[in-house]
């Protein structure tokens, strides 16, 4: 527990307070409740009390359970560029940051930072929860006074309706996660709401004098939502619907059809064009400005605000004399939407200023268009492009390659912008052949994953090979083996990538795009999330399309078990995993209900709800595209849908009571209708959601933060992958000031010009990087990558070769088809020299190893491409002369991460240490890299703060357990060689320390446990062995007990799971016969024996244990990975980077 725990209570009081608060005011409302149907009624005074109690529900809810330090993923990016208003990843969200240091104000040192910032998320939800009561008292009252005369207890009704319906969406689970953690989500959906409330605002005045004053403030609100996310714009449709409906009684098919085009087309303009046309026009000017005029930086981009502050005042004034109401009113709108979005003056104010965070340094006009056209991702193409068929053929035959975009940059020496990239013919074509309309499937990454989907493609061999018999008799053999069932999708997509120039390869049709995006984009990417909200969801596993994690379930037994096979036999983790959720419908029932009265009472306001739910649901979908997998659910990004469906659910629960008011009285009927629709919506969701969403007393992402930081020497260079080994670190040390010595360096981000340039600066106590090369030999465009050109010399010198890649000499370039030229490097064998004396000196090694100490490296390149990053990374360690100590943070295994060096590594803590001692790479065991200097590592783990990671009262969420493998790997390692060297005192501190922090029932992976199991043993502590081992091989016992619960069927689709636990279990048993005695490990086996026999489809008799088979002691200590944790690895590195187009 850190010592931020101990003050932390005092933020918890305040809504502890309003709970019981709360608690004696609905004692108090029921107490009063009746009167209020006998005595006099004031609606709008109730209205407002009650919006304000629903808002204190929802506060008080949100406070008890959020975050009180960084969440993983960006929450600690956001926490970072908001505090000190830095500049954060594209398309930014400068509203978001700014607010984000108002908060952090209120912090009274910096550990209480972050909470201040998730605190703005907890009070941006509960402000939604308040706007969206508004908006349905309004759109009640509407309905019904159409209809009939709203008495005392029907405007008691509609308040209440809207009561639950609002409470219900607080406790939904997507939005409750938005809601507890420092992301744009939360504020993105509490303007979406005001945006809507508004506009109901309007929709009341509309044809009033003076009405439209209301549309200006929606504009203003549009504008601010740019700062924020994106989201509320798609609020636009259902807005312009209220509008068509206020001015047209008489709906036609042609002018609704009229109505739908317009009111697209104006979010197009205001999303689209308004904005970016603007930028661009800005851009522009200060182009001319500059390189024309020859003014001053900046001058162009003054020129252009003037210009548009006189066109305004100008416009303005004219159209008020000449009585111009409509344009008047449309010029106010469009200035308003401006003014909204001068929060993204902040992003160039601050890139100007050098924060020590500056993404893509937007610091022009030029630079900010590029920031906000996110130009740093990876193109999509929306309606028409390239399908992931591009992959297997080569480059169109006709148009080969294609420009990019001129990247301007200053010149100081000029005093102009110069273009600073070869852009013509720099880009690739692939054949258009394989291009198509709304371009579903598009994604080269996910060739398999697509494959599963299209159950293959079809191909035959090009013509002008049809004589080659070889090539012939592979293909007919590959076609073959995949009708026979023996080709999975990763070998049919590794065929035609080998063999794809020879075939005639058809790409998917238009019918398979189509399919796809209803099955998975619209089925498994939004109706799953849907479902997961209103019916139940099975756990917070991450689902990969089978029936094991990531589906919704109800909770009713015969219709999970039609999905998702035997319900009955389901593990203890499965059972138990805190995000099982089940609402049996009821939510759902209540909102369809709800659905059905709004179309049959007012279908026109029942469109503006459908199109705002549309808008935020399945066309959302369409723009986001998304491919299978992403890297993590994204239903958090869909909340606006569910918003409108929460809408429904308060229609529903008056349908009930107009329903029921027929056959009962309406007083009595009410409260039943009240109490019970309360239970089945907001009451259930509040009790089955409550443990997965509380995250208070949870520390888990900054311990891993400090232990990563923890694991290094001073002032060492840290090379880190993705989002959640680096954003961390960043809370850490820019807000915490917590180990500012060390220089984090995110591989992914060091392709970029502008981040070598952030590297190159001192931050804080952290030197800048050692590196030769100047900005100019990698900017934008430039060595990008470099091509392998063959020499005389087979070994070089890495100096002598990093000189050779900053030439720029016709020598070392080589000119490529498209006419591009680019730069190259002399050798696939690059030696770097090792001065032992400076190792020692260092403290790079110790001295007690310095015998091991080598006197060279040699890295062995493999590819003959090599890209900017890993440049950079070799341009590093070229220029550090083995002065600064380098880490490498791990979660990836290829070798071009740890720069082909993986046998010269040292694990230390949670990184490995490049160090010039070899230590080869084990065949059996290849992700154990580098040796371990035992006593320094100890002394490394045993300081860790674990963030309370063991305690039962924390809800240990998919990221923490994914972080166990990474713990768990370590940890025995270090204690395998602690037994090696004869430490068992230390070893069974460091198995303690394991079992301890990361307790066998809440961190799952349970292969990792086996080392445990033997290393107990080896320690001579039999009684803890066993301890571990029937705790693990319960759980596998439990595994294997549903799979074969389940029918043949499902059991064939499982079979890799079934298998990989068979096996696992088996070696534990092994474990135990070898070290235990034989009466022990004999009944053991006997049980395992039993499990063997219930799978007969996979397993022989002759496969079973034999008993009196010796099975020999391996004193050393394996970390078998099994499938399950493979893939996890695979799909989801611990180090994940998140290189998806982001949605904020």
């Amino acid at each position: 527990m850190t010592p931020f725990v101990e003050n932390i209570d005092l933020y918890y009081t305040l809504p502890l307070i309003t709970y019981m608060g709360l608690s004696i005011l609905l004692v108090n409302s029921s107490h009063n409740f009746f009167y209020l149907l006998m005595g006099s009624f004031n609606f709008t005074k109730w209205n407002k009390i009650t919006g304000w109690l629903v808002f204190a529900i929802a506060l008080a809810t949100y406070w008890l359970t959020v975050e009180p330090t960084a969440s993983f993923w960006d929450a600690g990016e956001y926490i970072t560029t908001a505090s000190n208003l830095e500049v954060g990843h594209p398309p930014g969200a400068p509203l978001y940051q700014l607010l984000g240091a108002f908060f952090s104000i209120f912090a009274p040192d910096a550990s209480h930072i972050a909470l201040t910032i998730n605190l703005m998320s907890v009070f941006a939800s509960a402000f939604t929860i308040l706007f969206m009561f508004w908006s349905l008292t309004i759109l009640l009252t509407n309905i019904i006074s159409k209809h009939e005369e709203i008495n005392k207890t029907k405007a008691i009704a509609i308040i209440g309706s809207a009561a639950v319906g609002s409470l219900a969406f607080t406790f939904t689970d997507s939005f409750w996660f938005n809601a507890v953690e420092a992301e744009v989500y939360a504020s993105a959906a509490f303007l979406m709401s005001v945006l809507f409330y508004t506009a109901l605002r309007w929709e009341r005045v509309m044809l009033e004098p003076r009405g439209n004053r209301w549309v200006i403030l929606i504009a203003f609100i549009i504008g601010l939502s740019f700062g924020v996310h994106f989201m509320a714009l798609l609020t636009i449709p259902a807005i312009g619907f209220l509008y068509f409906f206020k001015h047209y009684k008489t709906v036609t098919v042609k002018n609704f059809i009229v109505a739908n085009i317009v009111t697209v087309a104006i979010l197009l303009f205001i999303f689209k064009l308004l904005l970016p046309m603007t930028m661009k026009f800005f851009s522009a000017s200060e182009l001319f400005f500059v390189n024309s005029i020859g003014l001053p930086f900046n001058s162009g981009t003054i020129v252009a605000a003037l210009l548009f502050i006189v066109l305004f005042i100008y416009g303005l004034r004219y159209t008020r004399k000449k009585g111009y109401v409509q344009i008047n009113t449309l010029l106010l709108c469009i200035l308003f939407i401006f003014i909204g979005f001068s929060s993204w003056l902040m992003l160039p104010i601050r890139a100007n200023a050098g924060t020590v965070i500056n993404e893509n340094n937007p610091n022009n006009a030029r630079e900010l268009l590029a920031y906000y056209n996110r130009e740093q991702y990876p193109e999509t193409h929306l309606f028409y492009g390239p399908l992931f068929t591009e992959a297997y053929v080569g480059l169109d035959e006709d148009n080969p390659y294609k420009d990019e975009k001129p990247k301007y940059e200053k010149d100081e020496a000029t005093g102009k912008y110069i273009i600073v990239n070869h852009y013509k013919n720099a880009g690739q074509n692939t054949d258009d052949t394989q291009k198509a309309f709304l371009p579903r499937m598009w994604s080269t990454e996910h060739n398999a994953n697509y494959l599963e989907f299209t159950g293959g493609l079809d191909f035959s061999v090009k013509s002008e090979y049809l004589s080659e018999p070889r090539l012939v008799e592979e293909v007919n053999k590959f076609k073959q083996a995949y009708n026979q069932g023996l080709v999975d999708k990763k070998d049919y997509d590794k065929f035609l990538k080998n063999f794809g120039q020879y075939l005639n390869i058809q790409k998917p049709s238009f019918f398979q795009n189509m399919k796809f995006m209803f099955e998975f984009q619209f089925g498994y990417m939004y109706w799953r999330y849907f479902m997961w909200n209103f019916t139940g969801r099975q756990d917070d596993v991450q689902g990969h399309y089978d029936d094991l994690h990531g589906n919704w379930i109800s909770g009713i037994k015969f219709i999970d078990e039609l999905r998702l096979g035997n319900q009955d036999q389901l593990s203890t983790d499965m059972k138990e995993n805190k995000a099982r959720n089940t609402y049996f419908f009821l939510p759902l029932i209540l909102g369809v209900i709800g659905l059905v009265f709004h179309f049959k009472n007012d279908q026109k306001s029942f469109w503006v709800l459908l199109v705002f739910f549309l808008f935020t649901g399945l066309a959302l979908k369409v723009y986001l595209n998304e491919r299978p997998f992403e890297p993590r659910e994204r239903d958090y990004a869909l909340v606006g849908s569910f918003y409108v469906f929460a809408m429904w659910i308060g229609y529903g629960v008056y349908a009930l009571f107009d329903l029921l008011k027929d056959y009962v009285k309406p007083k009595v009927a009410l409260p039943v209708v009240l109490i019970v629709s309360a239970l089945a919506a907001p009451v259930l969701l509040a009790t089955q959601n409550w443990d997965d969403h509380d995250r208070s007393h949870r520390y888990t992402a900054q311990s891993m933060a400090k232990m990563y930081l923890d694991s290094c020497d001073k002032n060492a260079i840290l090379f880190t992958i993705g989002d959640n080994d680096t954003f961390a670190l960043w809370y850490a040390q820019n807000i915490e000031g917590y180990r500012q010595d060390v220089r984090v360096v995110n591989t992914s981000l060091f392709q970029t010009d502008w981040y070598i340039d952030d590297m190159k600066k001192k931050a804080f106590s952290s030197d800048p990087i050692p590196s030769q090369l100047t900005h100019d030999k990698y900017r934008w465009g430039t060595r990008d990558f470099i091509i392998y050109q063959p020499t005389t010399k087979d070994t070089i010198d890495i100096k002598t070769w990093m000189n050779f890649v900053a030439n720029d000499s016709p020598a070392t370039q080589m000119e490529l088809q498209s006419g591009q030229v680019v730069n190259t490097f002399p050798s696939k064998v690059i030696r770097i020299p090792v001065d032992k004396q400076k190792v020692l000196e260092n403290g790079i090694v110790k001295p007690k190893d310095a015998e091991k100490i080598v006197p060279y490296i040699d890295i062995k390149l493999k590819e003959d491409v090599i890209y900017k990053n890993r440049m950079m990374m070799l341009d590093i360690i070229a220029n550090n002369n083995w002065e600064r100590p380098i880490y490498f943070s791990g979660g990836s295994f290829g070798d071009d991460d740890y720069l082909w060096m993986k046998d010269y590594l040292q694990l230390d803590g949670v990184v490995y240490k490049l160090v010039p001692i070899k230590t080869p790479l084990n065949k059996r065991s290849p992700f154990d890299m580098g040796r371990i200097d035992a006593d320094k590592m100890y002394d490394i783990v045993m300081a860790w703060d674990w963030g309370n990671s063991g305690s039962p009262d924390i809800y240990h969420d998919t990221e923490t357990r994914r972080n166990g493998i990474t713990y768990r790997s370590n940890l025995a390692r270090l204690a395998e060689t602690l037994i090696n060297e004869g430490k068992m005192d230390k070893a069974e501190k460091i198995l303690d320390l394991a079992m301890e922090k990361m307790p066998i029932d809440y961190f799952e992976y349970y292969s990792l446990l086996e080392p445990f199991v033997i290393g107990y043993y080896e320690i001579g502590k039999p009684k803890k062995a066993r301890k571990v081992y029937e705790d693990v091989s319960r759980k596998y016992q439990e595994n294997l007990l549903f799979y074969n619960s389940l029918k043949f069927n499902r059991q064939r689709n499982l079979a890799q799971d079934i298998i990989s636990d068979m096996e696992r279990y088996r070696s534990l048993v092994q474990a135990v016969v070898a070290y235990d005695d034989e009466q022990y490990g004999r009944a053991e086996a006997e049980e395992f024996n039993s499990y063997i026999k219930r799978f007969r489809h996979f397993y022989s008799p002759d496969e079973a244990m034999d008993l009196d088979k010796d099975i020999e002691k391996d004193s050393t200590i394996e970390i078998p990975l099994d499938s399950s944790v493979l893939n996890k690895l695979e799909r989801e590195p611990t180090n994940q980077i998140d290189e998806e187009t982001p949605v904020n």
